[in-house]
Protein backbone atom coordinates (compact mmCIF):
# COMPACT_ATOMS: atom_id res chain seq x y z
CA UNK A 1 0.00 0.00 0.00
CA UNK A 2 1.26 3.45 -0.95
CA UNK A 3 0.91 6.65 1.07
CA UNK A 4 -0.49 9.86 -0.42
CA UNK A 5 -1.14 13.29 1.10
CA UNK A 6 -4.24 15.46 0.70
CA UNK A 7 -4.45 19.23 1.03
CA UNK A 8 -7.56 21.29 1.64
CA UNK A 9 -5.57 24.26 2.99
CA UNK A 10 -7.19 24.46 6.43
CA UNK A 11 -7.29 28.01 7.80
CA UNK A 12 -9.12 27.67 11.13
CA UNK A 13 -10.32 30.66 13.11
CA UNK A 14 -9.49 32.67 15.11
CA UNK A 15 -7.48 34.67 12.63
CA UNK A 16 -4.87 37.07 14.01
CA UNK A 17 -6.54 40.35 13.25
CA UNK A 18 -9.77 41.85 11.91
CA UNK A 19 -11.05 41.56 8.36
CA UNK A 20 -9.53 41.66 5.82
CA UNK A 21 -5.91 41.40 6.89
CA UNK A 22 -6.29 38.66 9.48
CA UNK A 23 -7.82 36.28 6.95
CA UNK A 24 -5.37 37.21 4.21
CA UNK A 25 -2.31 36.66 6.40
CA UNK A 26 -3.61 33.30 7.64
CA UNK A 27 -4.36 32.07 4.10
CA UNK A 28 -1.01 33.17 2.73
CA UNK A 29 0.82 31.41 5.55
CA UNK A 30 -1.22 28.23 5.05
CA UNK A 31 -0.34 28.11 1.34
CA UNK A 32 3.37 28.78 1.94
CA UNK A 33 3.54 26.06 4.55
CA UNK A 34 1.57 23.60 2.40
CA UNK A 35 3.98 24.01 -0.51
CA UNK A 36 6.98 23.37 1.76
CA UNK A 37 5.28 20.31 3.24
CA UNK A 38 4.42 18.88 -0.17
CA UNK A 39 7.98 19.38 -1.41
CA UNK A 40 9.15 17.34 1.58
CA UNK A 41 6.54 14.66 0.81
CA UNK A 42 7.99 14.46 -2.70
CA UNK A 43 11.46 13.79 -1.28
CA UNK A 44 10.11 11.30 1.27
CA UNK A 45 8.54 9.00 -1.35
CA UNK A 46 4.82 9.72 -1.12
CA UNK A 47 2.99 8.57 -4.24
CA UNK A 48 0.46 11.37 -4.83
CA UNK A 49 -0.56 14.75 -3.48
CA UNK A 50 -4.30 15.39 -3.87
CA UNK A 51 -5.49 19.02 -3.96
CA UNK A 52 -9.19 19.61 -3.44
CA UNK A 53 -11.57 21.96 -5.21
CA UNK A 54 -13.81 23.46 -2.56
CA UNK A 55 -15.59 26.78 -2.57
CA UNK A 56 -16.79 28.94 0.34
CA UNK A 57 -15.69 26.38 2.99
CA UNK A 58 -14.78 28.88 5.70
CA UNK A 59 -11.94 27.69 7.92
CA UNK A 60 -12.02 24.11 6.71
CA UNK A 61 -10.89 24.40 3.08
CA UNK A 62 -9.49 27.45 1.29
CA UNK A 63 -8.43 25.64 -1.91
CA UNK A 64 -10.82 26.52 -4.78
CA UNK A 65 -8.31 26.27 -7.66
CA UNK A 66 -6.32 23.02 -7.51
CA UNK A 67 -4.99 23.54 -11.04
CA UNK A 68 -3.10 26.62 -9.83
CA UNK A 69 -1.59 24.87 -6.82
CA UNK A 70 -0.73 21.73 -8.80
CA UNK A 71 0.72 23.76 -11.68
CA UNK A 72 2.94 25.56 -9.17
CA UNK A 73 4.00 22.23 -7.65
CA UNK A 74 4.77 20.75 -11.07
CA UNK A 75 7.92 22.87 -11.25
CA UNK A 76 8.89 22.37 -7.60
CA UNK A 77 8.61 18.57 -7.34
CA UNK A 78 10.19 15.68 -9.19
CA UNK A 79 8.43 12.38 -8.50
CA UNK A 80 5.19 12.85 -6.57
CA UNK A 81 2.06 12.52 -8.68
CA UNK A 82 -0.30 15.50 -8.79
CA UNK A 83 -3.91 14.63 -8.07
CA UNK A 84 -7.00 16.69 -8.75
CA UNK A 85 -9.01 15.71 -5.73
CA UNK A 86 -11.33 16.60 -7.45
CA UNK A 87 -12.46 18.67 -10.40
CA UNK A 88 -16.11 19.54 -9.79
CA UNK A 89 -17.54 18.15 -12.99
CA UNK A 90 -21.27 18.98 -13.42
CA UNK A 91 -21.67 21.58 -16.16
CA UNK A 92 -22.54 24.50 -13.89
CA UNK A 93 -19.18 24.39 -12.10
CA UNK A 94 -16.77 24.27 -15.02
CA UNK A 95 -17.49 23.49 -18.69
CA UNK A 96 -15.80 20.30 -19.89
CA UNK A 97 -13.46 22.15 -22.25
CA UNK A 98 -11.95 24.04 -19.29
CA UNK A 99 -11.48 20.79 -17.36
CA UNK A 100 -9.76 19.22 -20.36
CA UNK A 101 -7.50 22.25 -20.75
CA UNK A 102 -6.41 22.70 -17.16
CA UNK A 103 -5.88 19.01 -16.33
CA UNK A 104 -3.86 18.46 -19.52
CA UNK A 105 -1.79 21.59 -18.88
CA UNK A 106 -0.71 20.32 -15.46
CA UNK A 107 0.07 16.95 -17.04
CA UNK A 108 2.33 18.69 -19.56
CA UNK A 109 4.06 20.85 -16.95
CA UNK A 110 4.67 17.84 -14.69
CA UNK A 111 5.87 15.50 -17.41
CA UNK A 112 2.86 13.19 -17.09
CA UNK A 113 2.28 13.00 -13.33
CA UNK A 114 -1.43 13.90 -13.10
CA UNK A 115 -4.21 11.86 -11.49
CA UNK A 116 -7.65 13.15 -12.49
CA UNK A 117 -10.25 12.92 -9.74
CA UNK A 118 -13.85 13.88 -10.47
CA UNK A 119 -16.88 14.61 -8.34
CA UNK A 120 -20.25 16.34 -7.97
CA UNK A 121 -19.79 18.34 -4.73
CA UNK A 122 -22.42 19.25 -2.14
CA UNK A 123 -25.64 21.31 -2.18
CA UNK A 124 -23.86 24.32 -0.66
CA UNK A 125 -21.46 24.64 -3.57
CA UNK A 126 -23.97 23.45 -6.16
CA UNK A 127 -26.48 26.15 -5.22
CA UNK A 128 -23.86 28.90 -5.47
CA UNK A 129 -22.94 27.81 -9.01
CA UNK A 130 -26.48 27.15 -10.21
CA UNK A 131 -25.92 23.40 -10.53
CA UNK A 132 -29.04 21.25 -10.77
CA UNK A 133 -28.52 18.72 -7.97
CA UNK A 134 -31.11 16.31 -9.35
CA UNK A 135 -29.21 16.11 -12.63
CA UNK A 136 -25.69 16.42 -11.22
CA UNK A 137 -24.79 12.74 -11.55
CA UNK A 138 -26.15 12.64 -15.09
CA UNK A 139 -24.14 15.78 -15.92
CA UNK A 140 -21.03 14.33 -14.25
CA UNK A 141 -21.30 11.14 -16.30
CA UNK A 142 -21.79 13.03 -19.57
CA UNK A 143 -18.95 15.45 -18.83
CA UNK A 144 -16.44 12.63 -18.28
CA UNK A 145 -17.07 11.26 -21.75
CA UNK A 146 -16.81 14.72 -23.27
CA UNK A 147 -13.45 15.47 -21.61
CA UNK A 148 -12.05 12.11 -22.73
CA UNK A 149 -13.23 12.85 -26.25
CA UNK A 150 -11.56 16.25 -26.24
CA UNK A 151 -8.27 14.58 -25.35
CA UNK A 152 -8.75 11.77 -27.85
CA UNK A 153 -9.89 13.64 -30.95
CA UNK A 154 -7.83 16.11 -32.96
CA UNK A 155 -10.97 18.19 -33.47
CA UNK A 156 -13.99 17.71 -31.25
CA UNK A 157 -17.63 18.68 -31.52
CA UNK A 158 -20.65 17.68 -29.49
CA UNK A 159 -24.37 18.30 -29.13
CA UNK A 160 -26.86 17.04 -26.56
CA UNK A 161 -29.78 18.36 -24.56
CA UNK A 162 -27.44 19.52 -21.82
CA UNK A 163 -24.27 20.60 -23.63
CA UNK A 164 -23.19 21.90 -27.02
CA UNK A 165 -19.69 22.47 -28.29
CA UNK A 166 -18.70 23.58 -31.84
CA UNK A 167 -15.88 21.89 -33.75
CA UNK A 168 -12.62 22.98 -32.15
CA UNK A 169 -9.15 21.68 -31.40
CA UNK A 170 -8.86 21.47 -27.61
CA UNK A 171 -5.29 22.13 -26.50
CA UNK A 172 -3.01 20.98 -25.02
CA UNK A 173 -3.28 17.20 -25.14
CA UNK A 174 -2.06 15.36 -22.03
CA UNK A 175 1.32 13.64 -21.81
CA UNK A 176 -0.14 10.37 -20.54
CA UNK A 177 -1.58 8.26 -23.34
CA UNK A 178 -4.50 8.18 -23.81
CA UNK A 179 -5.00 10.41 -20.73
CA UNK A 180 -4.37 10.56 -16.95
CA UNK A 181 -5.92 7.94 -14.67
CA UNK A 182 -9.50 8.91 -13.80
CA UNK A 183 -11.07 8.68 -10.35
CA UNK A 184 -14.40 9.36 -8.69
CA UNK A 185 -15.00 10.77 -5.20
CA UNK A 186 -17.38 8.58 -3.21
CA UNK A 187 -19.21 9.85 -0.13
CA UNK A 188 -22.88 8.97 -0.63
CA UNK A 189 -24.41 5.46 -0.47
CA UNK A 190 -24.01 3.59 -3.74
CA UNK A 191 -21.17 5.77 -5.01
CA UNK A 192 -18.58 3.02 -4.73
CA UNK A 193 -20.57 0.77 -7.07
CA UNK A 194 -20.95 3.64 -9.55
CA UNK A 195 -17.18 4.20 -9.59
CA UNK A 196 -16.35 0.53 -10.06
CA UNK A 197 -18.90 0.02 -12.84
CA UNK A 198 -17.59 3.12 -14.63
CA UNK A 199 -13.98 1.93 -14.61
CA UNK A 200 -12.88 4.73 -12.30
CA UNK A 201 -10.57 4.64 -9.30
CA UNK A 202 -12.35 5.02 -5.96
CA UNK A 203 -11.54 8.08 -3.83
CA UNK A 204 -13.17 7.20 -0.51
CA UNK A 205 -13.77 10.49 1.30
CA UNK A 206 -16.10 9.16 3.99
CA UNK A 207 -14.39 9.83 7.30
CA UNK A 208 -17.21 9.58 9.89
CA UNK A 209 -17.74 5.87 9.40
CA UNK A 210 -16.17 2.86 11.15
CA UNK A 211 -13.68 0.77 9.19
CA UNK A 212 -16.33 -1.93 8.85
CA UNK A 213 -18.36 0.50 6.73
CA UNK A 214 -15.30 1.23 4.61
CA UNK A 215 -14.77 -2.51 4.16
CA UNK A 216 -18.29 -2.83 2.74
CA UNK A 217 -17.65 0.12 0.43
CA UNK A 218 -14.41 -1.39 -0.89
CA UNK A 219 -16.06 -4.78 -1.40
CA UNK A 220 -18.93 -3.18 -3.32
CA UNK A 221 -16.44 -1.32 -5.48
CA UNK A 222 -14.38 -4.42 -6.25
CA UNK A 223 -17.49 -6.37 -7.16
CA UNK A 224 -18.71 -3.66 -9.55
CA UNK A 225 -15.23 -3.24 -11.05
CA UNK A 226 -15.07 -6.86 -12.21
CA UNK A 227 -16.92 -6.05 -15.44
CA UNK A 228 -16.75 -2.27 -15.91
CA UNK A 229 -18.17 -0.16 -18.70
CA UNK A 230 -15.57 2.63 -18.65
CA UNK A 231 -16.74 6.21 -19.04
CA UNK A 232 -13.27 7.30 -20.18
CA UNK A 233 -10.48 5.80 -22.27
CA UNK A 234 -8.59 4.56 -19.19
CA UNK A 235 -9.70 1.89 -16.72
CA UNK A 236 -8.45 2.57 -13.19
CA UNK A 237 -8.98 -0.22 -10.67
CA UNK A 238 -7.56 1.23 -7.44
CA UNK A 239 -8.92 2.30 -4.07
CA UNK A 240 -7.72 5.35 -2.17
CA UNK A 241 -9.05 6.23 1.27
CA UNK A 242 -8.19 9.21 3.42
CA UNK A 243 -7.97 9.91 7.11
CA UNK A 244 -6.32 12.23 9.62
CA UNK A 245 -2.69 11.30 10.29
CA UNK A 246 -0.24 12.72 12.82
CA UNK A 247 3.08 11.17 13.87
CA UNK A 248 4.93 11.62 17.15
CA UNK A 249 8.40 10.65 18.30
CA UNK A 250 8.87 7.03 19.48
CA UNK A 251 6.99 6.33 22.69
CA UNK A 252 5.65 9.89 22.83
CA UNK A 253 1.95 10.51 23.42
CA UNK A 254 0.21 13.15 21.31
CA UNK A 255 -0.24 16.47 23.08
CA UNK A 256 -3.55 18.12 23.97
CA UNK A 257 -3.42 20.42 20.92
CA UNK A 258 -3.46 17.37 18.63
CA UNK A 259 -6.65 16.03 20.19
CA UNK A 260 -8.17 19.52 20.24
CA UNK A 261 -7.42 19.73 16.52
CA UNK A 262 -9.12 16.39 15.92
CA UNK A 263 -12.18 17.59 17.83
CA UNK A 264 -12.28 20.88 15.91
CA UNK A 265 -12.01 19.11 12.57
CA UNK A 266 -14.77 16.60 13.28
CA UNK A 267 -17.09 19.21 14.77
CA UNK A 268 -16.63 21.42 11.71
CA UNK A 269 -17.22 18.51 9.35
CA UNK A 270 -20.26 17.23 11.24
CA UNK A 271 -22.00 20.58 11.27
CA UNK A 272 -21.35 21.07 7.57
CA UNK A 273 -22.54 17.55 6.78
CA UNK A 274 -25.78 18.01 8.67
CA UNK A 275 -26.52 21.45 7.24
CA UNK A 276 -25.58 20.90 3.61
CA UNK A 277 -25.34 17.18 2.82
CA UNK A 278 -28.01 15.46 4.91
CA UNK A 279 -30.89 17.91 5.44
CA UNK A 280 -33.15 15.71 3.32
CA UNK A 281 -32.61 12.58 5.47
CA UNK A 282 -34.85 11.65 8.37
CA UNK A 283 -33.05 10.94 11.68
CA UNK A 284 -33.14 7.18 11.20
CA UNK A 285 -31.61 7.28 7.73
CA UNK A 286 -29.05 9.84 8.87
CA UNK A 287 -28.00 7.56 11.72
CA UNK A 288 -27.60 4.61 9.36
CA UNK A 289 -25.52 6.69 6.93
CA UNK A 290 -23.26 8.33 9.54
CA UNK A 291 -23.69 6.49 12.87
CA UNK A 292 -21.12 8.70 14.63
CA UNK A 293 -22.64 12.02 13.53
CA UNK A 294 -25.14 12.43 16.37
CA UNK A 295 -22.68 12.39 19.31
CA UNK A 296 -20.45 14.86 17.46
CA UNK A 297 -23.35 17.25 16.94
CA UNK A 298 -24.23 16.94 20.63
CA UNK A 299 -20.73 18.10 21.55
CA UNK A 300 -19.53 14.67 22.64
CA UNK A 301 -16.81 14.08 20.08
CA UNK A 302 -15.61 10.48 20.55
CA UNK A 303 -11.98 11.22 19.75
CA UNK A 304 -10.72 8.20 21.64
CA UNK A 305 -13.22 5.96 19.84
CA UNK A 306 -11.96 7.26 16.50
CA UNK A 307 -8.38 6.50 17.52
CA UNK A 308 -9.07 3.11 19.10
CA UNK A 309 -11.07 2.11 16.01
CA UNK A 310 -8.20 3.12 13.72
CA UNK A 311 -10.42 5.64 11.97
CA UNK A 312 -7.59 8.13 12.51
CA UNK A 313 -3.86 7.36 12.59
CA UNK A 314 -2.24 9.23 15.47
CA UNK A 315 0.82 8.08 17.40
CA UNK A 316 4.39 7.02 16.81
CA UNK A 317 5.58 5.21 13.68
CA UNK A 318 4.99 1.76 15.16
CA UNK A 319 1.40 2.67 16.07
CA UNK A 320 0.70 4.18 12.65
CA UNK A 321 2.11 1.15 10.82
CA UNK A 322 -0.13 -1.19 12.81
CA UNK A 323 -3.19 0.93 12.14
CA UNK A 324 -2.37 1.45 8.45
CA UNK A 325 -2.07 -2.29 7.89
CA UNK A 326 -5.79 -2.61 8.66
CA UNK A 327 -6.51 -0.37 5.65
CA UNK A 328 -4.27 -2.53 3.45
CA UNK A 329 -6.12 -5.62 4.69
CA UNK A 330 -9.40 -4.02 3.57
CA UNK A 331 -8.08 -3.68 0.01
CA UNK A 332 -6.97 -0.04 0.09
CA UNK A 333 -4.19 0.59 -2.46
CA UNK A 334 -3.35 4.16 -1.45
CA UNK A 335 -3.85 5.59 2.02
CA UNK A 336 -4.32 9.34 1.76
CA UNK A 337 -2.79 11.07 4.77
CA UNK A 338 -4.49 14.32 5.73
CA UNK A 339 -1.69 15.98 7.71
CA UNK A 340 -2.45 19.74 7.62
CA UNK A 341 -5.52 20.16 9.82
CA UNK A 342 -6.72 22.07 12.83
CA UNK A 343 -4.22 23.89 14.99
CA UNK A 344 -1.15 21.77 14.21
CA UNK A 345 2.04 23.74 13.77
CA UNK A 346 4.09 23.70 10.58
CA UNK A 347 7.09 22.07 12.27
CA UNK A 348 4.88 19.27 13.59
CA UNK A 349 3.48 18.57 10.14
CA UNK A 350 6.97 18.46 8.63
CA UNK A 351 7.97 15.99 11.35
CA UNK A 352 4.93 13.84 10.56
CA UNK A 353 5.81 13.74 6.86
CA UNK A 354 9.43 12.85 7.63
CA UNK A 355 8.49 10.06 10.05
CA UNK A 356 5.99 8.64 7.58
CA UNK A 357 8.55 8.76 4.79
CA UNK A 358 11.42 7.21 6.71
CA UNK A 359 9.64 4.70 8.92
CA UNK A 360 6.12 3.99 7.64
CA UNK A 361 6.32 3.98 3.83
CA UNK A 362 9.09 1.29 3.74
CA UNK A 363 7.15 -0.94 6.14
CA UNK A 364 3.93 -0.70 4.14
CA UNK A 365 5.79 -1.32 0.88
CA UNK A 366 6.94 -4.66 2.29
CA UNK A 367 3.63 -5.63 3.84
CA UNK A 368 1.48 -8.30 2.21
CA UNK A 369 -2.19 -7.75 3.12
CA UNK A 370 -3.71 -10.59 5.12
CA UNK A 371 -6.97 -10.54 3.20
CA UNK A 372 -6.92 -10.16 -0.55
CA UNK A 373 -9.33 -7.62 -1.98
CA UNK A 374 -12.60 -9.32 -3.09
Amino acid sequence: MDLDVLYEIDVPRPWAGPHPHGQRAAEQRAYREAVEQIRLADRMGFRTVWAVEHHFREGRSHCPAPEVLLGHLAGLTERIRLGFGVTLTPFGFTPPQRIAEKVATVDVLSGGRVEWGTGRSTPMEQAAFGVDRERSREDWREALGIVAGMWREEYFEYASERFRFPRRMVTPKPVQDPHPPAWMAATSPGSAEVAGAAGLGLLSFSIMQPLEAMARQVAAYRNAARAPRPLTDVTTDRVSAYTLVHATAPGTAPGARVWDSVAWWYANLAQFTLEWELPHLDPGERERTFPLLTPILEGEIPVQQFSDGDMILIGDAETIVAKAKRYADLGVDQLICYVQWGYLEHREILRTIEILGKEVIPELARYEPRTAAP
